[in-house]
């Protein structure tokens, strides 16, 4: 990805964001890159909640991109426990991303020393502080997860952010999300932006309950998950019913190596051969 093809984009809250090119979508949402980061990812997490109760908290952040999530993270926990100490892992395919960022000042929106921690993670790969250890592993998520679990890193909280599954299916996959919950603490909580029926059953089957996060910008909420079920806000009937149409059908990667073009023409052959509900039944049903 040449960065010179990175279009900045304002966001309606005043923070900007990126269009990538490559996957023809914006890095964040068009409400607000700042505000999705802390309403999608950080408050669905309790990272405020535990910074009250813990001297010490791991952040895995998957698709770290701009960095405004671990930001969010930093800039919510800090606030509340000045103290804490931070241990931050976060996966990123294209270093080029959040090095323009870092030359683009995007990171300026929060207060010292969040950018330059981050601008130096961003470089050097490694942040060693009294209150941030912080490490960033470039390349593609299937491998990197491997990395991380080598480490037996367990997280308080894990950020999924990829692009959206039919643009990046690889990071959706029963298999990726079976890696990515190894990492996850027993008490730890996954959030991620996405509602998809295809996620959510991918979470269940890589072993974790699944619970919907409050709509940030958009009609449809996000997703958190945990390994208990225990405090998650519950599904709707409406979306339980969801899980039980071929949209549910999630997405397979099983060497953990196929090109996107595969997985989701695997996932389409699945549909459909499914004798689920069509999804548009469910719709009429539901969408009126």
């Amino acid at each position: 990805m040449n960065t010179d093809e990175l279009v900045v984009k304002l966001t309606e809250d005043g923070s900007f964001t990126f269009f990538s090119p490559e996957f023809q979508e914006n890095f964040h949402s068009h409400s607000g890159a700042k505000q999705e980061a802390e309403q999608k990812f950080v408050l669905p997490c309790g990272l405020e909640q535990l910074a009250q109760q813990k001297n010490s908290l791991q952040i895995l952040d998957i698709c770290y991109g701009l960095g405004y999530n671990s930001a969010a993270a930093l800039a919510t926990i800090w606030k509340v426990n000045p103290h804490i100490q931070i241990q931050l892992i976060a996966l990123e395919l294209e270093p080029r991303v959040c090095q323009k960022a870092r030359a683009s000042q995007l990171l300026e929106l929060w207060e010292p020393p969040i950018p330059q921690l981050l601008a130096t993670l961003a470089v050097n790969q490694e942040v060693k502080e009294s209150h941030l250890q912080a490490k960033l592993f470039w390349g593609d998520g299937r491998v990197t997860i491997k990395q991380v679990i080598g480490l037996n890193f367990q997280a308080d909280a894990i950020f999924l952010d990829p692009f959206s599954p039919p643009k990046c299916p690889q990071l959706w996959t029963v298999e990726f999300l079976s890696l990515v919950a190894i990492c996850l603490k027993p008490t730890g909580i996954l959030a991620t932006y996405s509602c998809a029926a295809a996620v959510r059953v991918a979470l269940q089957l890589a072993g974790l309950t699944v619970g919907a996060s409050k709509s940030v910008g958009r009609r449809s909420p996000g997703t958190v998950a945990n390994k208990t079920g225990a405090d998650l806000p519950p599904l709707s009937l409406q979306e339980r019913e969801h899980l039980q149409t071929r949209a549910a059908i999630p997405y397979r990667d099983p060497m953990l190596k196929d090109s996107p073009e595969i997985i989701l023409r695997r996932r389409q052959n699945s549909q459909l051969a499914s004798l689920l509900e069509p999804t548009k039944a469910w719709k009429k049903r539901w969408c009126k």
